[in-house]
């Protein structure tokens, strides 16, 4: 499976940058996984027509987004298993920049991703995002995740 995270901005904290490596390292096994990241526009709409221009074509597109539906690990793991079972190869995560997503990017989405009803900054969605997609491959392969 290829995972690619198209975000906007560069991770800036030390403690962030690390936690997702770690998280990217051990990925690695499980999916080929790539981040893309696109520099702040004056614009949503101008975001947005970056943000999309990385989408891969036939790409299963999952914006992060906090009107969208909230999942646990269990029903996320079973949803990335479902998708691979329904021959979906290529999945693109959207992470929008501290004003949100433009109407076009939550128009492309074939699903929309909620955290939780709390804000997290955008950068530390990447971190949660990275440890999710690891924790449901672990899931999905019934494997332990706290060693």
């Amino acid at each position: 499976m290829k995972i690619r995270i198209v975000t906007i901005g560069k991770l800036k904290e030390k403690f962030l940058i690390d936690g997702v490596n770690e998280y990217l390292k051990r990925l690695k096994p499980f999916a080929k996984i790539e981040v893309c990241e696109i520099a702040e526009c004056k614009t949503l709409e101008e975001e947005g027509q970056k943000l999309l221009s990385q989408v891969l074509r036939d790409s299963f597109i999952i914006v992060l987004d906090v009107a969208g539906e909230m999942l646990t690990s269990e029903e996320f793991a079973k949803k990335i298993a479902a998708l691979n079972l329904h021959g979906v190869s290529d999945i693109t995560f959207i992470i929008g920049g501290a004003f949100g997503l433009s109407d076009e990017v939550k128009r492309a989405a074939s699903f929309r991703l909620s955290f939780s009803k709390m804000t997290f900054t955008h950068q530390m969605a990447r971190l949660i995002l990275v440890e999710q997609i690891y924790r449901a491959f672990k899931i999905n392969r019934n494997e332990p995740y706290h060693y």
